[in-house]
């Protein structure tokens, strides 16, 4: 099934996860196992699987998880597809593997840029990258935006004018990336909307779970953090229970206000954490 088809009954909400790390302890994989467990059964329009870390192993992980979740839980997946991770000749391979799974729907990423800061080869942009996929086969093709604006990007306007060439190729919905000031969300969705740009965009929420992870993401996403929340983390910093509740509370009011905007959907970035997820899901499950 094609996810975007699944906004006909708005609010989606959806779950992204890490796949094991090659080499994971059975402790680790039976951990991770059990966390899915948790998520498929908080019932998903879909889950994301991120780009496998580890080597040559990439490609191929990212792909068992995909399998095993269809087939174990019958829930749709959307595996990342990093463009600066494949090549001409790679990636038809990749997205034939991907169809003989029964995936439908990708998600099509630039990628994080080499050392050099300089991207290679042929897929520079996500929309290159759209456009390869868009040729190649029957995909669900979804993209990210972002609404503190993409860190390589000048201004909102360069940015959104890049995001209306992506979903010109083929781009049907978009996922943002993690932000903490709703505000910015609406006032991206208003450049968008006055860009012309009219496919589902899902809001991207990260829980908090520690202040190092979320100060990191937000560093490497050019992602702002609202006073409010500077100050929670602050003041829990040396509680970790404390700060998850928090946190927990934080991402619950979000939610309820994206919710009650008519937000198309929800994506959650769960980092593998199934208690703070369902924790979430329960609070909004009679708002959906």
């Amino acid at each position: 099934m094609k996810v975007v088809d699944c906004f006909k009954d708005r609010p989606v909400i959806s779950f992204e996860v890490f796949p094991p790390r090659p080499g994971a302890s059975e402790a680790a994989l039976n951990r991770f196992y059990s966390s899915l467990d948790v998520l498929a059964d908080l019932d998903p329009a879909y889950i994301s699987v991120t780009y496998g870390a580890g080597g040559s192993d990439n490609h191929a992980s990212t792909l068992r998880l995909c399998r095993y979740i269809k087939a174990h839980y019958g829930v749709e997946t959307v595996p990342h597809l990093p463009g600066l991770e494949f090549t001409a000749e790679t990636l038809p391979d990749y997205l034939d593997a991907l169809t003989h799974a029964g995936v439908e729907n990708v998600l099509a990423l630039r990628g994080d840029l080499p050392a050099t800061g300089q991207p290679h080869g042929p897929f520079q942009h996500a929309s290159d990258l759209v456009t390869a996929v868009k040729a190649a086969g029957d995909f669900n093709i979804i993209g990210a935006c972002y609404p503190d604006v993409h860190p390589e990007a000048p201004s909102l306007a360069v940015d959104v004018a890049h995001l209306k060439e992506k979903v010109a190729a083929g781009t049907s919905q978009l996922i943002t990336q993690l932000f903490f000031e709703n505000d910015h969300f609406y006032h991206f969705l208003d450049a968008v909307a006055e860009a012309g740009i009219a496919v589902p965009i899902q809001a991207g929420i990260m829980p908090v779970i520690t202040a190092h992870m979320v100060e990191r993401m937000a560093t490497m996403c050019g992602v702002g953090l609202p006073q409010k929340f500077a100050k929670m983390m602050r003041h829990y910093a040396d509680n970790k229970v404390a700060l998850r509740d928090a946190g927990v509370a934080y991402a619950v009011d979000q939610i309820v206000d994206l919710l009650s905007e008519g937000v198309d959907g929800i994506h959650l970035y769960t980092m593998d954490n199934p208690i703070v997820t369902k924790r979430i899901c329960s609070a909004i499950k009679t708002l959906i």
